[in-house]
């Protein structure tokens, strides 16, 4: 559906202020879809951020600034986090040896099993995108990535 229909606006101060509000409103709408499709398992969109972080560096245990790093949401209070899911049993934490300041994070056996039950859902998400060939993807990436310099 075009962006106009979808805000109930037809007038845009120019092509670039439309496609400023086309970004984020289909940043919204991803991130809604997202959010209705990990609710039912009872994480933010944030935790699983986490979650696929950990799990692309299993079985190494990852510190707290890697995590930060890798956010998508640079403002998520990592160690708060990582408390939550502590306490849901998706990772562990530990104090790392060679420096006590730091602490060490690993996701658990139930973390992996949580993520395998998403990926299904998380492909029909990503499926949303093949209203659009692989010339065009790709496109769209690169117009992304040069927008943010």
């Amino acid at each position: 559906m075009r962006l106009e229909e979808e805000i109930v606006q037809q007038n845009f101060d120019s092509d670039y202020h439309k496609a400023a509000v086309n970004i984020i409103y289909t940043s919204n709408w991803l991130t809604d879809i997202h959010s209705k499709t990990i609710k039912p398992y009872n994480i933010t969109i944030q935790q699983f951020n986490i979650l696929r972080i950990l799990r692309g560096q299993y079985p190494k245990v990852v510190n707290l600034k890697l995590i930060k790093r890798r956010m998508l949401d640079k403002m998520s209070d990592v160690s708060r986090l990582i408390e939550r899911l502590r306490e849901k049993e998706l990772v562990e934490r530990k104090i790392c040896p060679s420096d006590r300041r730091h602490m060490d994070v690993i996701i658990t056996e139930k973390g992996l099993n949580l993520l395998n039950k998403l990926d299904e859902d998380i492909a029909k998400i990503n499926s949303l995108f093949d209203t659009l060939n692989q010339e065009e993807v790709n496109t769209l990436n690169k117009l992304l990535d040069k927008l943010r310099g």
